[in-house]
């Protein structure tokens, strides 16, 4: 149980910090929306979904095998505050995964060098799960399918005369999004596992 209730909290945090990165991305192109309502901070109180971040992980941790996953309330932003009309929204969606891949590489680094120095086992397994928590996030978020951040990124490359295209997306999201889980994020499982293993040398 206290693995379980240690991943979530790893889990938490992790989604706090891509979603804070999404907000300061806005930040950074023009618009306030995020500092202005509170939501620029690391304290995960302000951040928490009672499904997403807490109800979700726990029914997870009881499936065999299942994996860790959630998500935070979303950081608000205006796109029409964004001073980048034209790669602005990809720019801010692309924040989120960007942060969580950093903190991989980091943790990663911090592997290598462990193991390297004969840390004990167990920081090298907490590190790991930060890892392979951090990496799942990224991937699964860069799915280009609506309201993921991958779909704000497709988009941006779509030219506008697919306009009809993005709104049959966004109509469809949320089903295209259970489809993905269920049936297709089986076949992403290899890309996570390539990835732990060029950050920490570990095959997870």
């Amino acid at each position: 149980m206290d693995s379980v209730i240690f991943q979530i909290v790893i889990l938490v945090m992790s989604v706090v910090v891509h979603e804070v990165s999404h907000g300061y991305a806005a930040l950074w192109l023009g618009d306030e929306t995020a500092l202005n309502e509170g939501r620029l901070t690391l304290n995960p109180i302000k951040h928490l979904d009672p499904f997403g971040s807490v109800l979700l992980p726990i029914l997870l941790s009881l499936v065999p095998g299942g994996i860790m996953f959630g998500w935070a309330k979303p950081v608000p932003y205006n796109p029409y505050n964004l001073n980048n009309r034209r790669w602005g929204e990809a720019i801010v969606a692309a924040a989120g995964p960007i942060s969580n891949l950093v903190i991989a590489f980091v943790f990663g680094v911090f592997i290598r060098f462990g193991m390297a120095q004969g840390f004990s086992n167990d920081l090298i397994e907490v590190s790991l799960i930060i890892v392979a928590i951090n990496v799942l996030l990224a991937i699964f978020n860069l799915v280009p399918i609506p309201p993921l951040d991958g779909s704000k990124i497709l988009f941006a490359l779509v030219p506008e005369k697919y306009a009809k295209f993005k709104e049959s997306m966004e109509r469809a999201g949320f089903f295209l999004v259970l489809i993905f889980v269920f049936v297709l994020w089986q076949f992403l499982y290899p890309l996570v596992d390539a990835l732990i293993k060029l950050f920490t040398g570990i095959s997870f």
